[in-house]
């Protein structure tokens, strides 16, 4: 089973709009409300393409009840620890080919609310085969949480995929305790990471994944968009191709490209078909308008188009 962690949820709101007015009314009628937070998204999509899923994290006030009731219109399992925190909205505004995004920060939790966390996620874990970690981290938890939730996970030889970025992956990849078995930095967020610039250069890649900070890691995954993935495994590398394809919302794409490389590692696929169904998953996310959602009749169609080459 997939245990699909979202520390900071959201209700994500998009609204439509031909216009975006500055300093004046703007009306909408096209609005769409989800249950939102990259956790999430992972968790939507894994469930589509048929994994046994079970969403966790921490949720509270009416927007958390709101969630919940959106998770169980879609048949999702989930296990969230509730507190009396309000949960958060995330507004999308799209106008004129652009998006504009008004995002809350969310509730500021407390260090006993992060301990009893770390106690239910633990409970949780008895039930998993793979662990994602997508997001951020919520206010009040330690920057280290993730690092606790992974060592928690290698307690019990479970790997866990960390999907986040800046001081929250880097705290996380500094705990050589237990690390991740698998990151998924874009080529901003590696840069970002790394504090220089890093180039799409399959030799720059190579360079730049070989930093000390990535010791001990079995698999990193950069994500490139529309150039598919570069990948590391320990001392091999790969380039992955993805084909050409209609792109009607990117968002959430690189949530969809996790669920597909954990319903891999939950059928104890190897490598190769792990990077294939976390493209093919990306992929088929970009294909549809609503974000988070994949059209699971297509995925193996889309997987034999995938090509993984050892570079």
């Amino acid at each position: 089973m997939l245990l699909a962690v979202t520390l900071n949820p959201s209700v994500d709101i998009s609204y439509h709009l031909e216009h975006f007015k500055i300093n004046d009314v703007n009306r909408v009628s096209k609005v769409k409300k989800t249950a939102g937070g990259k956790g999430l998204n992972v968790a939507r999509v894994a469930h589509l393409l048929g994994v046994d899923v079970l969403s966790t994290g921490v949720l509270g006030g009416s927007l958390g009840q709101y969630i919940e009731q959106q998770l169980d219109q879609d048949q999702m399992n989930h296990q969230f620890l509730h507190t009396n925190q309000e949960a958060r909205n995330c507004i999308a505004i799209l106008h004129e080919g652009m998006q504009t995004e008004i995002l809350e920060s969310g509730p500021t939790l407390t260090s006993e609310d992060q301990v009893q966390f770390l106690a239910h996620f633990n409970r949780l874990l008895d039930q998993a085969s793979v662990v994602t970690i997508s997001g951020s981290i919520v206010k009040g938890f330690s920057n280290d949480v993730y690092g606790k939730l992974i060592e928690q996970a290698a307690n019990k030889q479970i790997p866990v995929i960390l999907d986040t970025s800046g001081q929250a992956l880097e705290v996380s990849l500094r705990n050589k305790s237990a690390l991740p078995y698998l990151i998924k930095p874009n080529i901003s967020e590696l840069s970002q990471l790394l504090d220089r610039e890093i180039s799409g250069d399959p030799e720059a890649l190579k360079s730049a994944l070989q930093d000390p900070l990535f010791y001990g890691i079995p698999w990193i995954v950069v994500s490139q968009g529309a150039d598919g993935a570069f990948a590391k495994h320990y001392d091999n590398f790969y380039k992955v191709s993805i084909p050409k394809i209609k792109v009607e919302n990117p968002v959430g794409s690189g949530d969809a490209t996790v669920a597909g490389m954990a319903k891999a590692i939950d059928s104890e696929k190897g490598g190769e078909t792990m990077l294939k169904y976390g493209m093919a998953a990306g992929m088929l996310n970009t294909m549809q308008a609503q974000t988070g959602y994949v059209d699971a009749t297509q995925f193996d169609h889309y997987v034999n188009l995938v090509k993984v080459q050892k570079v």
